[in-house]
């Protein structure tokens, strides 16, 4: 069974080495004492983001990212839906690149499935405080690329 499946709906898949983004969330996975079962990475647009939104959360709004958790135990595990057209308007509302966002939402999923949450008091802050520091392995890792 392959443990990274990326797909693509309704938009053309992104342009990233996926072998080198698999290991980077290998290692954040790691870094929270997780393994990796099965991953799918499913990128589309606003309307089918809406339309997942709909269906299974009965939430009436576009977001960047979905995640369905799959885990079990330390193993980490799930289906994650990202909207590319949100990915690219949130990057140009917080002024940064569009691949950075991206790498952010990836990893946003992950981090959820290894249990770290984002709505309640004071949990945005941790969320973000694992973002960063996981888009500061990826950054060491992109560097040991060049």
């Amino acid at each position: 069974m392959e443990k990274f499946i990326w797909t693509s709906e309704q938009v053309a898949l992104p342009q990233l080495d996926y072998s080198l983004v698999e290991g980077w969330i290998s290692d954040v996975a790691a870094s929270h004492d997780r393994i990796l079962g099965p991953l799918a990475y499913v990128f589309c647009n606003d309307e089918r983001i809406l339309e997942v939104n709909r269906q299974f959360l009965q939430h009436d709004y576009y977001t960047d990212i979905i995640t369905f958790d799959n885990s079990r135990g330390r193993m980490v595990s799930g289906d994650m839906f990202i909207s590319l057209d949100t990915v690219r308007s949130n990057a140009e509302g917080l002024g940064v690149e569009y691949a950075q966002e991206l790498m952010r939402v990836i990893i946003h999923g992950v981090l959820h499935l290894c249990g770290i949450n984002d709505k309640g008091p004071g949990e945005r802050e941790v969320m973000e405080a694992n973002e960063n520091a996981a888009l500061d392995m990826w950054r060491k890792i992109k560097c040991d690329e060049i």
